[in-house]
């Protein structure tokens, strides 16, 4: 089996998890998934349904997902392995 490149998963992970955070916040500011918006708050400080709430929650999501990537990554080369 082939590996998993651990960098290149967590990177894609964290971009496409930053993006699906930034694109709710900006459609919360028109009424949308506000309280979807709300639940997230409560793990990522600074987000909010505005333009600058939708940035910082992109950064957090982006490492939070990189996070996330990394270790799925990282599993999945182990379970190939064997």
């Amino acid at each position: 089996m082939e590996k998993c490149n651990i960098k290149a998963l967590a990177v894609a992970i964290g971009a496409l998890w930053a993006f699906s955070v930034l694109l709710l916040a900006w459609m919360a500011a028109f009424g949308w998934g506000r309280e979807m918006v709300i639940v997230l708050a409560s793990v990522y400080l600074g987000y909010a349904p505005t333009f600058l709430g939708g940035i910082i929650g992109a950064v957090w999501a982006f490492i939070d997902g990189a996070i996330a990537g990394a270790i799925i990554a990282w599993v999945y080369n182990i379970v190939a392995q064997k």
